[in-house]
This record gives C-alpha cells, structure tokens and sequence, in this order.
C-alpha cells in the first residue's frame, strides 16, 4: 500500500503516459489490488484493474463454491453486491474525460459464468475485475483523486461484497439453494422426459420490450391439471408446474394471449434465473435452439438437401453455399446447424418464420405440382425429426392448423394461461384431413459433415516487429466486428448481452488461428473449444480474462457464429 503511495504522489501532474508505471500488484489489509492495464489517455478506455482476496480472508464455506453449480451462483451474486457497492463511487474522482470511472460487469436476469467474479474450487481464492478510469487534469496526471479511488472507494466496496463476515448470510444461503433447487429441475426433467418445465406461479410478460424485468400485475402461470408434474426440491419443497415432455408440442391461440411470450420464456430458461425474476423456477432443455428464417446470412457447405432439392438451376443442396440466404433456405439451414451442433430441441415461432418453409396449403399444392416445388415445407419433417433423430420441436402457431395432425400435445393459449386441447384439437383436425403424408421419406444429413476453415491473412507487423493483435469490437447481442469484417448474429436470440457475445468472438478467433485453411469437423472443434472453457475457464482465451468482461456462451451460439462467418 504504502508502495503505491509513494509511487502515485511521485507522479502527480506528470503526462497522463507515467501512468504506466503502477502497473503491477500490492498488498492491501484485505487483498491484492492488480494493475493489469493502464489506458493510454484519460479519453481511452479505462484501465483494467483487479483485487484476488484468500479463501481465508474472504471466509465463505467451503461447500458454497466446491460444486460447480454452486461456485457460479456465488460469483453472480458476488458481482452484483460488488456492482452496487462500486457503483455508489463511480465519477466521485474529478477529472478529464473517464476520469474517474468505476464500472464492473453488470448482469441481467440470468446466472452466467462471467470472467468478472471467479471463485476456486479448491482452496476459494476471489477474483474481482473491473474498470477504473485513471484521473488526470487535460492530460496531466491527478494522482490525489487516484489515490481516493484506490484508497477511500476501494476497500469498503470490496469489504462489503467479498467477505463473508460483512454480507447479508441469509440472502447468500438464499442464492446457494436456488442453485440447488434448479439443477434439481433440470436433472428430474431428463430423468422423466421432459424438455421444459414452467412452475405454477411464475411471471412471464416482462415489464417492456427493453427490459427483461418482471411485468407488474401480471397473471401468474397454471399448469392445465392434465400437464401438471409435482416435486419435492431440495429446499423450496414441493413444486408444482407444467411439464413439457419430449415430441412435438404446438402452442396455439388468440393474438396477444402470450403464444410468443411463453416460447420466448422457454428460449430463455436455458439459463437459470436469479430470485425475483418471475421465471427462477422455469427450465429448458438446455440444448434448445430457436429457430428463425434469417434472409441474407451466409452458408457455407451445408447439406439442406432434406428440406430444399431441384433447385431449377441445377445447384446443389447437399453442399450448399450462399451469401444471400432466402427466408427459406435459411430456414433450412438453421434447422440442419442446430441438429449438427447438438441441439435435441427446436424453438420456432411462425411470425419469425418462412411461410414457404414451414407448410404448402391445399390448393397450392394443386396449382403448384409438388414436383415443380423444390420445398419439403417443415410439416413433411417435424414428425421423423423426432422418431429418426430425438428432436422435439415446440411450435407456436396462430394461422395454420396443419400442424394439429402432427403434435402429440397442443396448447392453447388464452388470457396467458395454457388449456391442454390435443383431444379436441385432433377431433376436430379429422374434419380437414391433409393431402400429404406428413412423415416423408427422408435422407438426413450427416452429423458429423467437415467443413473447410477459411485462410486468413498474414497478421499485420507493428513498427516494433511485434504482430498486431486481432481487433474485436462487439455491437451488443446484434453480432461484432473482427478486424475489418462484421459477423451478424442479431438472429441467434439466445445471446443475452454483450459479453457473452465478446466471448464468441474471441472463440471464433481463437478457432481461425488455430484451424487456419483446414477442413475440420465443426463438432470436433466444439467439442474442443467447450473442453478448454471447462478446464481453463476464460483464462484460456486469447487475451486471457482480464482485459475483456465476458460471460461463458453455449456451444449452440458458437457453432452458430462459425456458420455465419464469411469466408472470404
């Protein structure tokens, strides 16, 4: 400490780059404070910093963060103690441009993994990393309000969100047995069939378009009788709620009775949700993919040739490639990425989807001679997906009655509460039979399909020899920038903020570094990648964890950005 006194007030009023100079660690009473990256001009971004307090100073039990389950709870919940605490302090240091500046990461609704907050397992060592902007005056160094900063604002802050002693020990425990309550979900919903499962009670409307936060006086959730599952977790008790079981379920009903706003809730609770959410106690499979038609992506190589064939030009769908997607092939693409990456469950929505992709009506099919129409629409293949492959499918439908001869379970929505009407809905469907076989013969694509990496460039060489490194800017969840070339990701909706997109885009780097020209199975590559994630945690990305906010992504999104990269 007494170091870094000497070390600030030495440089006080010199030009802003003797910053550079504190870079290094320091021993404070309760931590060490980290100096990781200074920023080059109080205009730039601000300087990395990071505190690692000891397992015995931070004081946690031990079995709070030994389990991985666990470990992360705790870390999203040290975040945001640390998140309020710094965020008290922030711009209270005067100065020029960021000058003063204290920010961490901050996160949504869901529990994520984030490079910000780690936790050993073994021995409970804490790391903290976030942001401060250096003070300075025009471009001179500030160093008493640096000293402020690291001295008055710091510790308290830190104090109050690492130590066991000095935090709310029931609101932990609280944190600690939602942990264990949802991984108890999830493993019963494997156990008994099940890709989704919504408790009675939950909140799904959200307070607005812009906000994730619960809808107040919203209707709560209720399972119709005939789908309820009851279980008795760990620490909450009993639940009741709606269980979803494996095939294809159809959701249907009114505009505005939250069709939409229960798949969107079951596209979201493949990440569990903190306390307070309205949705804590919703799961899904947490393979699921929503699926979308997406015109204009690219694709490269991929085999959609059981969805989309006879094309009038000839071209080939068994390996195709374009860099203007229609809706429909699109479509068809995402469906075919998802099941190669692993996904067991479809997410679709027939606003978001290809009208031409999903079903042909009658009197098309009459005017327009199927042999004439290079479509199978999605209602040919919903029904061997799951008998061939073991892929349900939830759909929401609110024009097309077709699809009530293919589910094995429909719901509709009215008011925001779900009625079970498959016996209904199937009687009434044999009044208006369909004119196809809606289990086509198919030939469906090979899983384990290699694709071909593309070249990159030679890296570009600094005046000091040293290669330039890889430039990454991220747009929030729409998608980022890798040097020069934008990667559009705004259609992969399962992304939840923009660190988790950083994230990606390191993985996607690290990827074309690594796989440079070669042809290579993409479930290989993941596999690998997700083995590094799990046993280096973000430390092992390129950059390491301490330069950028991150949050761990699935596979699915990242199978997903490899697919939409150009290769140019």
């Amino acid at each position: 400490m007494q170091r870094l006194r000497n070390a600030l007030q030495s440089i006080d009023h010199k030009s802003y780059p003797a910053y550079k100079g504190l870079r290094g660690s320091y021993r404070f009473t309760q931590y060490q404070l980290n100096i990781d990256h200074v920023q080059g001009d109080p205009f730039a971004a601000p300087s990395r910093v990071s505190v690692q307090i000891t397992g015995k100073q931070a004081g946690f039990p031990a079995e709070y963060y030994q389990q991985k389950h666990r470990r992360i709870a705790l870390e999203d919940h040290l975040l945001r103690l640390f998140y309020r605490e710094i965020s008290a302090y922030s711009f209270k240091a005067k100065g020029s441009g960021k000058s003063g500046l204290l920010s961490v990461s901050h996160p949504g609704q869901e529990i994520l993994e984030r490079s910000a907050c780690h936790i050993d397992e073994r021995q409970g060592d804490i790391t903290l990393r976030f942001s401060v902007g250096f003070p300075a005056n025009g471009r001179s160094i500030n160093a008493r309000e640096l000293e402020k900063i690291l001295f008055q604002y710091l510790p308290p802050a830190v104090e109050h969100a690492c130590l066991f002693a000095r935090i709310s020990k029931p609101a932990c425990q609280e944190v600690i047995e939602l942990a264990d309550d949802q991984r108890f979900i999830r493993e019963s919903m494997q156990a008994e069939g099940l890709v989704a499962f919504i408790a009675n009670g939950s909140i799904l409307p959200r307070e607005s378009g812009i906000s994730e936060k619960p809808m107040r006086e919203a209707i709560p959730f209720q399972s119709p009788a005939s789908m309820e599952i009851t279980w008795q977790l760990p620490h909450h008790g009993e639940i009741c709620g709606m269980g979803i079981r494996k095939g294809i379920t159809l959701i249907v009903g009114g505009g505005y009775h939250g069709k939409s706003t229960l798949l969107q809730t079951l596209e979201k609770a493949v990440y569990p949700h903190i306390s307070g959410d309205g949705r804590e106690y919703v799961a899904t499979d947490s393979s699921a993919m929503k699926i979308r038609s997406e015109d204009g992506r690219a694709i490269s190589g991929k085999d959609i040739s059981m969805f989309i064939r006879n094309l009038p030009n000839g071209r080939d769908t068994v390996n195709f490639s374009t860099e203007d997607a229609s809706g429909s092939t699109s479509q068809a693409a995402n469906v075919v990425e998802a099941i190669e990456a692993g996904s067991h469950t479809l997410l679709i929505d027939e606003d978001t989807s290809a009208t031409n992709f999903m079903i042909r009506d009658e009197l098309m099919e009459r005017v327009v001679a199927a042999g004439a129409e290079p479509i199978v629409p999605f209602i040919k293949r919903v029904r061997g997906l799951y008998t061939h492959r073991g892929v349900s499918t939830i759909l929401v439908a609110g024009s097309c009655g077709a699809f009530f001869h293919v589910a094995d379970t429909i719901l509709q929505m009215e008011n925001y509460l779900p009625h079970e009407i498959t016996k209904q809905a199937k009687t009434a469907a044999e009044d208006f039979p369909l004119n196809f076989e809606a289990e086509e013969e198919a030939e469906y694509p090979e899983t384990e399909r290699p694709i071909r990496m593309p070249s990159q460039r030679p890296a570009k060489v600094g005046r000091d020899g040293k290669e330039r490194g890889t430039k990454l800017k991220t747009m929030g969840t729409d998608g980022f920038q890798i040097n020069k070339q934008n990667v559009d990701l705004r259609y992969l909706e399962q992304i939840t903020d923009g660190e988790q997109m950083m994230a990606i885009a390191k993985v996607l780097d690290a990827i074309l570094k690594k796989y440079d020209g070669q042809q290579v199975l993409l479930s290989k590559v993941l596999d690998q990648v997700m083995n590094d994630l799990e046993q280096k945690g973000f430390a092992g990305m390129p950059g390491g964890a301490g330069l950028s906010d991150m949050a761990m992504p699935r596979r699915y999104e990242i199978a997903g950005c490899v697919n939409r990269y150009r290769r140019r």
